[in-house]
């Protein structure tokens, strides 16, 4: 069963917790203290530090840990044509809430050739050894540029129809997709929680209130994303995370995948999918009979980046095998259930938790699968 491509039966989602001297670091930068060659060149120590811990940790490929960004997903889109970052209320976790950020579209978009990520994906495959680390990107999913802020996140004069700005974007995603590839990125993932919150009852709530069609959401995600991995090579592999909210071990939506689990599933042409199901928040197995047989992948969540405290590696290999009992485990992998840093203030556990969790991991995919 071992896997010569991504996504590897042991696998991570891709964020991990800010070592001390990179935030130390981004605060001086952001004070004028620093300038940015010196925030660079110690970003670039330690990743290449954490690209050492994960192949010790028995992984076959490393990301940056996102030590760059400040979120996972705004970093990436403000560097858009057409975006922008602002300021505003902040989102709303469970009893916490992020700081007053957000980006909206103030024009036509676009996937700029000096987009910032690009650099950042270069400078990651310098620090990796071609024959044993793979390294993967990771960006937001589209889905997530219309679904953080809906209708008036949107420019009206820019995109006086939706529909039109649903084109661009697929257009922007797939510019992007041949941006990474052109560098040589071949795992590159979308991270996406439109289609958590999706399966929440009270989040779907919300998005009536403000005027969506919830209905049509999971079906024009769909069409957005499969234009914009089209044109992928047969060498490049493309995964999605789905996630329900972490910020600072928080989270925001509950519900099973079973109301999108078809179409995301069936439908969207990704080569994997990253599922939590470290809680029952998440729901059972059942939703995984929709994966088509065949070379898709599930990369299930079982170890919460949450907390530090270690999970038995008996408990987590029996609900592999419940899993199993609805795909076959041939089409199934493991990783931690999110990233441990969705942002740069990171989740509630210490650095050697974190790197613990990933040794899990490994250990469990070999007893599991006889590799990782």
């Amino acid at each position: 069963m071992q896997r010569l491509k991504p996504p590897f039966r042991a696998d991570h989602v891709g964020s991990l917790l800010r070592p001390q001297w990179v935030k130390d670091a981004r605060e001086s930068f952001a004070a004028g203290k620093f300038s940015e060659l010196d925030l660079q060149r110690i970003e670039n120590i330690e990743i290449e530090k954490a690209v050492r811990r994960q192949q010790q940790a028995g992984l076959k490929f490393a990301t940056d840990g996102e030590f760059r960004r400040s979120w996972w997903h705004f970093d990436f889109f403000k560097d858009l044509t057409g975006c922008e970052l602002y300021k505003t209320d902040g989102i709303q976790f469970a009893g916490m809430t992020t700081r007053g950020e957000s980006v909206r579209v103030t024009g036509r978009l676009d996937f700029p050739a000096d987009h910032p990520m690009i650099e950042h994906f270069k400078l990651l495959k310098d620090r990796c050894d071609p024959v044993r680390v793979m390294p993967k990107m990771t960006i937001p999913s589209p889905s997530v540029l219309h679904f953080r802020g809906g209708r008036a996140a949107i420019s009206q004069d820019a995109y006086p129809s939706l529909d039109d700005f649903f084109v661009d974007l697929a257009k922007t995603y797939r510019k992007a997709v041949k941006a990474f590839y052109d560098v040589g990125c071949r795992y590159l993932q979308f991270d996406d929680t439109a289609w958590g919150y999706l399966c929440s009852e009270e989040e779907l709530g919300k998005l009536r209130t403000r005027g969506d069609d919830v209905g049509s959401l999971p079906q024009v995600y769909a069409r957005v994303i499969n234009y914009a991995i089209a044109e992928r090579p047969a060498d490049m592999t493309i995964t999605t995370h789905i996630c329900r909210g972490n910020f600072r071990s928080t989270w925001v939506s509950s519900g099973g995948y079973e109301p999108i689990a078809e179409t995301l599933l069936a439908e969207t042409n990704y080569d994997g999918y990253f599922l939590e199901y470290d809680s029952e928040r998440a729901g059972g197995f059942e939703p995984l009979r929709f994966l088509p047989k065949g070379d898709k992948i599930v990369v299930l969540g079982l170890v919460t980046s949450k907390t530090g405290a270690l999970e038995r590696k008996d408990d987590i290999k029996q609900r592999v095998m419940e899993a199993a009992k609805f795909v076959s485990l041939d089409q199934l992998a493991l990783s931690p259930q999110c990233g441990f840093a969705s942002t740069e203030e990171g989740n509630i556990l210490t650095e050697e938790e974190q790197w613990s969790k990933l040794r899990l991991v490994a250990d469990i995919a070999k007893d599991v699968w006889g590799t990782t």
